[in-house]
């Protein structure tokens, strides 16, 4: 039960600790100054919303994401959600890999060459199917988790800051609502691939309360930080290197392969939820559809991470607020919905 929890609590935190959260360019991008109850409010949003999306994933048995998507939207708009699910994930797993080739080029390597790199690696993961993405996930994740929280708790601890300094200053509380919307959807693709293979409620509860507080304690010691360094935030793509030149070469080694691993991991979960729906029409073997997607994603690298992500998160954040908002009053709408039949 408990080894099954961790399992699935991984591949949670592995769909949405990407490039855009690794790096911290996400949470920058809705969070910052003000927003200690916004993260707050993300992490129970976040349990909630994992908590019913794997409930209905377990009890349909399911092995892609559009029984669930029904369950959650309703029959009639399931047309328009499963087409925009795909076309996020497509979009989504387009920043991963334009993240691996902004990676490189903080060690002045090619773009083109972390790009390379990351495509390879994402079609040999997949000539193993599911399997494969789960077991790197209990391997990376967390070296990840651990790696990431020390250097911000030793950047905390260097740099003598009070956590809860600003704890009455809570304007921007908001931000909790676009910020876990856009973490819905590739949720929903990912854990209702999964279905058939979880085995109890108990390993649903230890994941999504697992990941929801492990989220929300790196985001908010993460964001206290880039809140200190906010003035040289600007000239960098990847915030977290901002934080990492106070630090030894070595570390900024140690934590770039780590971040190339978390959109490595955000990545192939994106891929997953695509190829798992594509299957559903073309009987092809996994690694194959793996490998014609990936093909056609690489043209839409050229725009750059940050541009991507600067421009399409925050339009997912806001185009997924009625996702989120059917997630967190499900029980509510399943008894409405119940008396009108």
């Amino acid at each position: 039960m408990l080894r099954g929890g961790l399992k699935w609590m991984f591949l949670i935190i592995g769909t949405t600790i990407g490039a855009g959260y690794a790096s911290g360019r996400e949470l920058w991008q809705f969070f910052g100054h003000e927003s200690g109850l916004a993260i707050g409010l993300f992490a129970l949003f976040f349990t909630i919303c994992c908590l019913v999306i794997m409930s209905i994933s377990y009890q349909r048995k399911s092995t892609h994401y559009l029984p669930v998507l029904k369950d959650i939207v309703g029959r009639r708009l399931t047309g328009i959600y499963d087409v925009m699910i795909f076309i996020y994930l497509f979009t989504t797993t387009v920043i991963m890999i334009a993240g691996s080739g902004a990676t490189s080029q903080a060690f002045n390597f090619s773009y083109w060459w972390g790009i390379s790199i990351i495509i390879i690696a994402l079609v040999v993961l997949f000539l193993k199917g599911i399997n494969g993405l789960l077991s790197i996930n209990q391997f990376i994740l967390p070296l990840l988790l651990v790696g990431l929280l020390f250097v911000l708790l030793w950047f905390t601890i260097d740099q003598e800051l009070n956590l809860f300094s600003h704890w009455d200053e809570q304007r921007n509380w908001t931000a909790a609502f676009p910020f876990t919307a856009l973490n819905i959807l590739p949720l929903i693709a990912v854990l209702g691939a999964i279905g058939n293979k979880v085995q109890s409620k108990q390993e649903i509860w230890i994941a999504c309360v697992g990941s929801g507080l492990t989220l929300g304690v790196i985001s908010f010691i993460y964001n206290n930080s880039l809140i200190q360094i906010a003035d040289e935030l600007l000239l960098y793509e990847i915030p977290l290197f901002a934080i990492l030149k106070h630090y030894p070469f070595q570390m900024l080694v140690l934590m770039s392969v780590l971040l190339w691993f978390a959109i490595f991991t955000t990545a192939a979960s994106g891929i997953l939820g695509i190829v798992t729906r594509i299957q559903d029409y073309i009987q092809q073997p996994l690694w194959l559809i793996v490998c014609v997607t990936l093909v056609t994603m690489i043209p839409l690298t050229a725009l750059g991470f940050s541009t991507l992500i600067n421009y399409l998160y925050p339009i997912y954040g806001i185009l997924n607020l009625y996702v989120l908002t059917r997630l967190l009053l499900f029980p509510l709408w399943n008894k409405i919905e119940d008396k009108k039949t």
